[in-house]
């Protein structure tokens, strides 16, 4: 059984302070959480983060990785300078860093393979536009996503990444896909990683990314192929995030007893 992921997802927020706050009251109430639970930090506060963090059993993650191992290419972070941090996880391909960077299929397949290259665990991001579902193209859309990473990675490192499902829709409008409508996706990334090694995709997490609360969480955790999820604005909210790390803990407990 796989065990959850909540993932949190700072994106472009914090100041010094703040994260000391913030983490110090996650901390407090994350004992025996009987799940993963990371934060993903903007790049400056990863040393602090580090820190704060280093007796707890919270990972560390940050929000993007480059394709080069170092050399002249100004403003990027390689993963050797994220694992001296203690990173564990990176995401790649958030709808984000598409929409305003455009960043394509291919170079999110790239940055997914330099990371398992490299010892990093990438939460690889995939997920269709509002105009992209109201046209009927989720299934096209996020297979192709998929599809170009896989082409990039082998059997073996196929169980090494993380996927997360994020309707682009649901980010950040107060719209959220309903547990069913969700699950439906997730099982088809689930199905296009069997066609590739069925082993090995039965140990990948498909975390959900589009808007997860306190209040819909649990729903979205009793699916059987959402394996967690990557959280935004709820992850700058100590008692959110508790509530959804708690939740997966309470899924986690339920997926044991059957």
């Amino acid at each position: 059984m796989r065990r959850k992921l909540i993932a949190g997802n700072w994106k472009m927020n914090g100041s010094i302070a703040a994260n000391a706050a913030l983490l110090t009251q996650i901390q407090s109430g994350f004992e025996g959480a009987e799940c993963d639970v990371a934060v993903c930090v903007p790049f400056p506060y990863l040393a602090q983060c580090q820190s704060l963090i280093s007796c707890s059993a919270l990972c560390l993650g940050a929000q993007d990785v480059s394709i080069y191992e170092c050399g002249a290419y100004t403003g990027d972070v390689c993963a050797a300078m994220l694992l001296e941090f203690g990173c564990h996880f990176v995401i790649v391909g958030h709808s984000e860093r598409r929409a305003y960077f455009g960043e394509t299929d291919q170079l999110v397949a790239k940055k997914a393979a330099v990371a398992v290259e490299k010892g990093l665990v990438p939460i690889v991001c995939v997920g269709e536009t509002r105009e992209q579902r109201e046209a009927g193209q989720t299934a096209p859309v996020v297979l192709a996503q998929i599809d170009a990473v896989l082409a990039a990675l082998s059997a073996d490192d196929l169980a090494k990444i993380v996927i997360a499902y994020e309707p682009v829709w649901a980010i950040g409008t107060g719209l959220t896909a309903t547990p069913e409508t969700a699950q439906e996706v997730h099982a088809l990334l689930r199905a296009r990683l069997k066609a590739k090694d069925a082993a090995a995709a039965e140990q990948v997490k498909i975390l959900y990314g589009g808007s997860m609360k306190p209040d819909n969480a649990a729903a979205l955790l009793a699916m059987p192929d959402i394996d967690g999820g990557l959280i935004g604005g709820a992850s700058l909210k100590a008692q959110d995030f508790l509530a959804i790390v708690h939740a997966a803990r309470a899924a986690n407990e339920t997926n044991h007893e059957s």
